[in-house]
């Protein structure tokens, strides 16, 4: 019961990915991403050993589809798992188990890929790459959560969703955005608060950590 994606922003090298879903802490399970390198989302009956594992392929050479293709081949249980990635150029592939249940689909563009599993529709994962495209000149962030919600516009999953999260890399270690929402009854709402929030403070604290000294006091 999950719909999620993950993006690479071609102007800044940003790469991030955003998701959400019925059960509790989907942020710390289901997404997984490095700056410059790509990102990995691993879900249904969720394997988090799966995303690291992903992007050790990624830094070892693999493209997406070779990642894809080695983690479905490495795992006993890929059957339940559903998988997507994205590598540095841009490229895109994913995997859909097939004990994932339905309906389920993806959908992918230019360095973005949408997946989703025990959805309303199989369109979803499409409505979420059409309101990624629609906010072309958006930051990677607002991209990332207008997909969500264009994906809980055209049904969502089969129930209600009551966590979701936000991540993007960019040229740190640490994460740009990592924003998380868990138990609440409306969390991509809360997760857009959030968001508006923290989007005028992002720049501000990775200053904090390169240099302290001029840093902004918030």
């Amino acid at each position: 019961m999950t719909f999620s994606l993950i993006a690479r922003c071609p102007r800044t090298g940003q790469v991030g990915a955003a998701v959400t879903t019925s059960s509790i802490a989907v942020g710390s399970r289901c997404a997984f991403a490095s700056p410059g390198l790509g990102a990995v989302l691993t879900q249904h009956r969720t394997d988090p050993r799966l995303g690291p594992r992903g992007l050790d392929l990624l830094r070892g050479g693999c493209t997406a589809a070779e990642t894809v293709a080695a983690l479905v081949a490495s795992t006993p249980d890929a059957g339940w798992r559903q998988l997507a990635v994205l590598d540095a150029a841009g490229r895109t592939a994913h995997h859909h188990g097939a004990r994932v249940k339905p309906a389920h689909g993806a959908a992918h563009g230019p360095g973005v890929v949408a997946i989703g599993n025990i959805l309303a529709s199989d369109q979803v994962p499409q409505a979420m790459l059409d309101g990624f495209l629609a906010a072309e000149a958006a930051p990677l962030a607002e991209r990332l959560l207008r997909a969500l919600e264009a994906g809980e516009a055209a049904g969502g999953e089969h129930g209600d969703v009551t966590s979701a999260s936000l991540l993007v890399l960019w040229r740190e270690a640490f994460p740009y955005v990592d924003l998380r929402v868990d138990k609440a009854a409306a969390p991509l709402p809360a997760l857009r608060a959030l968001w508006e929030e923290y989007a005028p403070l992002a720049d501000g604290f990775v200053q904090r950590a390169l240099a302290p000294d001029d840093a902004p006091v918030f």
